[in-house]
């Protein structure tokens, strides 16, 4: 391993193939939550992976049965009780889209299971999204009691659509791997037992290609998120403005003691 992955230390790092780096959300006692310094990790590491002249290619997936449960429940209280950690985690949720779309290197996610929260950023925003027929795809903000930020208005209406986004943002309903292919916000849906697989042929065709080829092209495309950016960043700070009010307090509540939020009814917006 690369020194310059040291620091990585919360995340799995290998190398499954020549020239392909592999990062695996590993805490599968936990679903692969993301706590802070995690999130901090998977932020981060976008920009050495672009400065790396030994990676031609990057394939994220987690371990065990889920893709990540997203962030934490103390990385959530955290932001709740500290308006410091409100904008050090703003600042943080807008580097890891941006380091996503600005990595010149092609990224393919293998999606597993439950896929939430930052780690459902980088697994919608993958170059190539893979998801096995059993995943859950599931944006949470609303039901946390916070606007959907993160990669909501980047990517999903160019993905699936205003009408689809709309519906899966607002009520925060699952989508399975299959329903997910069909809308179109990922790249396919595979058998859960070929997911892997597809997902490392995938990445070594992309390694064994044309480079410069690939990369301008991912440059390219990635312009259509660039120009939606001021729309993320006033997403993703009415989501942090969130977790300074009631709402976002009763989410985390009811999702700590596993039962239905009682949101009040009243609304000053």
């Amino acid at each position: 391993m690369s020194n310059r992955y040291a620091a990585y230390t919360k995340l799995k790092l290998d190398y499954p193939s020549k020239r392909i780096l592999r990062i695996t959300f590993d805490r599968p006692e936990t679903y692969n939550s993301v706590d802070a310094e995690t999130h901090t990790q998977i932020t981060n590491i976008w920009r050495d992976i672009n400065d790396d002249p030994d990676i031609n290619a990057v394939i994220v997936t987690g371990a065990g049965k889920a893709f990540s449960a997203g962030g934490d429940f103390e990385l959530i209280k955290s932001i709740l009780d500290n308006p410091v950690a409100r904008m050090s985690t703003w600042k943080e949720a807008k580097d890891l889209v941006y380091n996503v779309i600005n990595c010149n290197k092609p990224i393919i996610s293998a999606i597993n299971g439950v896929a939430v929260g930052a780690g459902l950023v980088v697994g919608i925003l993958a170059d190539v999204s893979i998801c096995g027929k059993s995943a859950k795809i599931v944006d949470g903000h609303t039901r946390l009691g916070v606007a959907a930020g993160d990669v909501a208005c980047i990517i999903w209406p160019l993905l699936c659509g205003l009408a689809k986004a709309k519906y899966y943002l607002l009520t925060c309903k699952p989508l399975s791997g299959e329903e997910a292919e069909r809308i179109g916000l990922v790249s396919l849906c595979v058998e859960d037992a070929e997911l892997q697989k597809i997902a490392l042929e995938t990445a070594e065709d992309l390694a064994t290609g044309a480079q410069s080829a690939i990369r301008w092209t991912k440059y390219s495309l990635n312009n259509w998120l660039r120009v939606n950016g001021p729309l993320f960043d006033t997403s993703t700070a009415l989501e942090i403005l969130g977790f300074s009010g009631h709402e976002a307090r009763e989410g985390l509540a009811s999702h700590l003691e596993k039962r239905k939020p009682s949101f009040p009814p009243e609304c000053p917006v």
